[in-house]
């Protein structure tokens, strides 16, 4: 009792005097107070009407309203036409604001710079994405020795002539001859495999649908390939039914998927999917069971030697998270958080699989170990220490063989190769740092640039921070802040505060061109690693999913906090953002304090948080939020459900919703439901709208424009609401 007591009186001494700056910070003498500007040109909008349904639902005898039920049905005239007069009038709006072209001008010549992926490597052939600026989609390239020259293998760009059909997943035979690549149309998470030869460029007949959260995963000899799929859905219900029984299928090359071979599934747990991977030596066929979103998972694997059927469950208890890292025959070597929050690198023996006879390779670390691959004879590990990556290289033992120097605190991805490689490729990006994609020699220990942007922009004007800030039960947490470096700390510069804090996902910094426009024009980009993400362990996870969620939003709310507090903006010049679950969060924190902020950029957001798990993959997520069927979690979601706790004749922030016709990932009737409702409950003259893009999912293999054109959107709408336009 006594920390709770302290906790709170925390949290009054942090927030009283807090609400005081927020009432004087933006009047500080400034000519375009923001909120002086707001009385002489905002006017009140005048929304479509949104019906509402008597609909009452009853969660364990509490009675609770949902008068927007009908916008569920995304594929009902009634909401097509609801769709058509919301995009009317925001298009209407946006096309209002001068900055619009402006923005799209510029966010343009920004992007229209060579970018690679990082390569991988097969039987001599190097393959990897490259887009030259513009393409709407990356195109897919192989050089067939380290000395011939790149050439085209698949252009996704000439599958559709407005390029939202994209490269949804490609996996190479280790041969190096066969090419299995998974086609996404509109943004849905539904894939259809195919598969290409590389050296004629041509494809066989073979077409694998239904397909869904899965890649393909090679058989040693290239004649087929695994994978994972879902039960066709009833026809038109594909982009909203629930996606449950998933099975691991094996598709031989050049066979009718009629033909495939059913390698196992799990009826009576379906809510459990399959990743299928291959061990090095060719006879394990590993099979990580994941169920919802839950780091933690079983590890099941199938000896290919064995003619029977038999899948050994090796460890079933889905108490912690595995991942195979290789073998040497019937050692296995595994990255897990079993009694090691942060991670730790493992082998089992398959004859004694108990916990009690593991062998630590690698101890957990001060850091999280976020990454680890088996190449070249070494394990190369990937830590992360207060949000920024580090990689280290071990040997099979244990032995430390020092670290990949890199070039300043950013993050990195790749390592990936074979046990026989002697190189292996890795990116490396930061918030002023455009990925530039390194060659990494594993007998010499040397890297070497393989290719490294050209980008026409200022990067040693500006400067990126890592700072740290209190939340309100004293916990302590990382913020990233990029700006111009003469940027005046004069509490009138616009910010932009994006925050994720879920899932276990880390936000490391990571480059974008969007966000470069934004800072020429004097904002800051903030980034808080917000409780719920992955960056301290396990620990960190927990301390944001579950009962324990309304830390994410306290984090989120002390970041805007600290940025006032330290002079670097205002309320009115604050904007918080956020996508998926991240929507949730900015739902969440402008219901809980509509003052702290003067816009809110939530995107394809999780915003009921009473039905989520009734559409598509949503009842996964029930491991992180937990489920409104739940009498003893019920009380939590609803209680900061975003759609749910909307109040009439508050003023909100200005809002600009963004959503997706073919997000089957989190529905648009979230986004629909919970803009309808603040419409309807917006009291004073600031904008609520909803953006709503066509043939377009949750935002994966968005074509080049259609970004380009969402981020101009949102820094108009920004540059209008927050008092911005000279």
């Amino acid at each position: 009792m006594r920390s709770i007591r302290h906790a709170l009186l925390r949290a009054v001494c942090l927030v009283l005097p807090t609400a005081l700056v927020l009432l004087t910070a933006c009047s500080s003498g400034h000519d375009d107070d923001p909120l002086t500007r707001d009385a002489k040109t905002m006017t009140k909008l005048s929304y479509p009407e949104s019906r509402t349904d008597e609909v009452m639902d009853n969660y364990h005898g509490t009675q609770v309203p949902d008068p927007y039920r009908w916008l569920e049905d995304t594929d009902s005239p009634e909401t097509a036409a609801w769709v058509a007069s919301q995009n009317e009038l925001t298009f209407g709006y946006l096309e209002g604001i001068p900055a619009r072209e402006t923005y799209r001008a510029r966010l343009t010549e920004l992007w229209d710079y060579e970018r690679i992926g990082v390569p991988l490597q097969r039987a001599g052939r190097i393959f990897f994405s490259r887009n030259d600026g513009l393409q709407p989609q990356s195109v897919l390239h192989v050089r067939d020795d380290a000395d011939s020259p790149a050439r085209v293998l698949l252009d996704p760009n000439a599958l559709s002539e407005d390029g939202t059909v994209a490269l949804g997943g490609w996996a190479v035979s280790r041969d190096g001859r066969w090419l299995a690549w998974a086609t996404s149309v509109s943004g849905s998470d539904w894939r259809i495999w195919r598969v290409r030869n590389v050296a004629t460029g041509e494809d066989l007949p073979d077409e694998v649908h239904w397909s869904k959260f899965s890649g393909a995963t090679w058989d040693e000899s290239g004649g087929g390939f695994w994978y994972s799929r879902y039960p066709e859905p009833a026809d038109g219900d594909h982009l909203q039914a629930q996606n449950l029984n998933q099975q691991l299928w094996y598709h031989r090359r050049g066979t009718d998927q009629s033909e495939d071979v059913l390698v196992y599934e799990r009826p009576d747990h379906p809510e459990w999917g399959f990743a299928a991977s291959l061990s090095d030596d060719g006879r394990y066929l590993m099979i990580s069971v994941w169920q919802g979103t839950s780091p933690k998972n079983g590890l099941f694997y199938k000896d290919l030697r064995d003619r029977s059927l038999r899948v050994h469950e090796l460890l079933p208890a889905f108490d912690a998270a595995y991942v195979f890292l290789g073998n040497d025959g019937g050692l296995f070597y595994l990255r897990t958080d079993h009694d090691a929050p942060r991670g730790r690198v493992v082998a089992v023996d398959l004859s004694l699989p108990e916990a009690r006879h593991w062998q630590t390779i690698v101890p957990e670390a001060s850091e999280v170990l976020e990454g680890a691959t088996v190449v070249g004879e070494q394990l190369v590990l990937t830590y992360l220490q207060d949000a920024a990556n580090s990689v280290r290289l071990f040997t099979l033992q244990g032995d430390p063989r020092g670290e990949i120097p890199l070039p300043g605190l950013g993050s990195v991805g790749g390592f990936t190769g074979r046990r026989a490689d002697t190189e292996t490729w890795y990116s490396f990006d930061g918030y002023l740092s455009p990925s530039v994609i390194y060659r990494h020699n594993l007998v010499t220990g040397q890297s070497s640039e393989f290719q490294r942007p050209e980008l026409d922009f200022p990067f040693d004007e500006y400067v990126t921070e890592r700072v740290f800030y209190t939340s309100a039960d004293g916990t302590r947490i990382p913020l990233w802040i990029t700006r111009k470096k003469d940027l005046p700390r004069d509490g009138s510069n616009p910010v932009i505060l994006y925050g994720y804090g879920g899932f276990n996902v880390s936000l490391s910094p990571y480059f974008s061109p969007a966000r470069l426009p934004w800072l020429e024009q004097g904002g800051i980009w903030a980034v808080a690693n917000l409780r719920g993400g992955g960056e301290y362990g396990e620990d960190w996870h927990e301390a944001g999913m579950l009962a324990a969620k309304q830390n994410v939003f306290d984090d989120c709310i002390a970041a805007a906090e600290y940025m006032v507090q330290q002079n670097w903006t205002c309320a009115d010049r604050l904007t918080v953002m956020g996508g998926s679950n991240g929507g949730l969060l900015v739902g969440a924190v402008i219901n809980q304090r509509p003052e702290l902020f003067g816009a809110a950029l939530p995107a394809v957001g999780v915003m009921d948080m009473l039905r989520f798990q009734h559409f598509t993959i949503g009842w996964a997520w029930t491991s992180d939020y937990g489920s409104s069927e739940d009498p003893e979690l019920f009380p939590y979601l609803h209680g900061y459900s975003p759609y749910h706790n909307l109040q009439p004749g508050t003023r909100y922030p200005a809002v600009l919703v963004t959503t997706a016709d073919h997000d089957d990932r989190v529905v648009p009737g979230h986004s629909f439901k919970y803009a309808a409702r603040l419409q309807h409950c917006q009291a004073g003259d600031l904008p609520t709208l909803i953006r709503i893009e066509t043939k377009a999912g949750h935002g994966a293999g968005k074509p080049t424009d259609m970004v380009i054109a969402e981020y101009a959107d949102r820094y108009a709408f920004l540059t209008r609401v927050l008092g911005l336009e000279p």
